[in-house]
């Protein structure tokens, strides 16, 4: 993997991109303690601290991963971003391999800065970065292979995640589809970026975004397992584009996701075009649980909505 460099974000959330195979975004935004949902004795994520193998105390880390593509991962990852950002945290976003989109254009990581960054109160709480781009929408170690450009290893990843922690209280790293995609010629995945990060001493953790409707218990359950056998903590399960007008199998899910996600709880639901609200931060607060920063009840919610 080659060194990283690229967009960098000025104070007032603009930048340019142009990031490449190893090109990052490095746009450090915001930082102040502020007020609302996550601040006084709101104990969710990035509140807590981790020590690395060398004795470093560092920030906690979440993987967020989704059931499949297209189900709100990066729409969640933003909106965690935003919530945390709002509760006084300082955060860091981690794309690891961003694929289908071309140099110049705009990728994963600038969607949560244009989402998120009107969270950040000062030019240092949220920094962005990218390792590496492939132009092609396919899995990375597929986009890598038939671009000519090198595979991302687990301890690269690892590495990296590590650096961010000692300057952040909370690093989010958004997976390219679903936990088990392949991102090198060894077959290694997401979860093994996640496995290498905690071997260095890292509390990383692993928020699950999910769909709503039929075929997410399966999908969900599938992932929750692949966790727990490899020792990985599954946080809990956002639901990342709860629709506008929901069917029976979205309301019985809301009661089932859980169980299907071997226990973990229901973190939140984003309703449907998330991304296009007025005021993105407010939306997240409201839509994520305390755990994520927010004031969402996943009992009233369910309770509402739900099946009965």
């Amino acid at each position: 993997m080659s060194a990283a460099a690229g967009n960098t974000t000025d104070r007032n959330g603009n930048g340019n991109e142009n990031m490449g195979m190893g090109m990052g975004t490095d746009g450090d935004m915001s930082g102040n303690a502020g007020s609302g949902p996550g601040t006084g004795t709101n104990t969710g994520i990035g509140t807590g601290t981790g020590t690395g193998t060398d004795g470093t105390t560092r920030g906690r880390v979440v993987f967020v991963t989704g059931t499949g593509t297209e189900v709100g991962k990066t729409v969640t990852t933003a909106a965690v971003t935003a919530s945390a950002l709002r509760a006084g945290l300082r955060v860091a976003v981690l794309k690891p391999g961003q694929t289908g989109v071309a140099p110049e254009e705009p990728g994963d990581a600038e969607e949560v800065r244009r989402l998120a960054g009107p969270a950040a109160p000062a030019p240092d709480a949220l920094t962005l970065r990218e390792l590496a781009r492939y132009p092609e929408p396919l899995a990375p170690d597929t986009a890598a292979r038939r671009s000519g450009l090198p595979c991302l290893a687990p301890e690269d990843v690892a590495k990296e995640v590590a650096a961010l922690a000692e300057r952040h209280d909370l690093v989010l790293v958004e997976g390219a589809g679903g936990l088990l995609v392949r991102y090198d010629e060894q077959g290694r995945t997401l979860a093994d970026q996640a496995r290498a990060v905690r071997e260095l001493g890292l509390p990383a953790e692993v928020l699950l975004v999910a769909t709503a409707g039929l075929g997410t218990l399966n999908t969900t359950a599938l992932t929750a397992e692949a966790l727990a056998a490899r020792g990985l903590p599954l946080l809990g399960v956002v639901v990342g584009a709860w629709p506008d007008s929901p069917g029976l199998a979205d309301r019985c899910n809301l009661a089932d996701l859980p169980r299907a996600a071997a226990g973990a709880p229901l973190l939140g639901a984003l309703p449907e075009r998330a991304g296009r609200a007025a005021d993105f931060t407010a939306l997240a607060v409201a839509a994520l649980a305390p755990a994520l920063h927010g004031s969402w009840d996943a009992a009233a919610f369910t309770a509402e909505h739900g099946a009965g």
